[in-house]
């Protein structure tokens, strides 16, 4: 079916604050219906992240990272940017040795998310991560990050724990059960 919406009129766009990370913008609009607003978004960019569903012995590998935003230790799947000219696989390869230490044998694309939308153009590819070897590679984070893993016969339970949260986080736990259960290898 065809979307009956017609999108907006950008009128305007202008820089309203810059730090060392994010640039955010003024973008003044006129909708269709003849209304005008004014918007605030950061900055679009076309480069994307990976995240990485990492599967090893029936478990579920998930790292625990400060996030400085909640001031406070969360439990996720590791993720990063795609540097320039790096594929989604390369980058997911690379992230999963910084991160957790290990290096993939297989990897399969699950899907595309985003974050926010309405202030953000971010694009997180969720990647699941199998036939893991042993292998680090040095990484940019400040700590060593704690390794943990989770039993797949268990793998609703995690929405229980208080530290696992991140939208980005539980959409790709969901999306990798699903992933399974088309495979035979877990039933609802």
């Amino acid at each position: 079916m065809k979307n009956p919406l017609i999108k907006p009129e950008i009128l305007h766009v202008e820089t309203v604050a810059r730090s060392r990370l994010f640039t955010i913008e003024s973008v003044d609009l006129a909708f269709s219906n003849g209304e005008q607003r004014v918007y605030e978004r950061m900055k679009p960019t076309d480069r994307e992240a990976v995240m990485i569903v990492p599967l090893i012995d029936d478990h579920l590998v998930l790292i625990e990272e400060y996030a400085v935003g909640l001031e406070t230790y969360e439990l996720g799947f590791p993720k990063g940017l795609i540097d320039p000219g790096e594929s989604v696989f390369a980058a997911a390869d690379r992230e999963l040795k910084e991160e957790a230490g290990f290096g993939a044998g297989r990897l399969e694309n699950l899907g595309k998310l985003t974050m926010a939308p309405s202030y953000f153009s971010s694009k997180m590819n969720i990647v699941v991560a199998e036939g893991l070897y042993p292998e680090k590679l040095e990484g940019d984070e400040p700590e060593p990050l704690v390794v943990r893993r989770w039993p797949l016969n268990n793998l609703l339970a995690l929405l229980q724990e208080p530290d696992f949260r991140e939208a980005r986080n539980v959409s790709a736990l969901f999306m990798v059960r699903e992933w399974l259960v088309k495979q035979g290898r877990l039933q609802y």
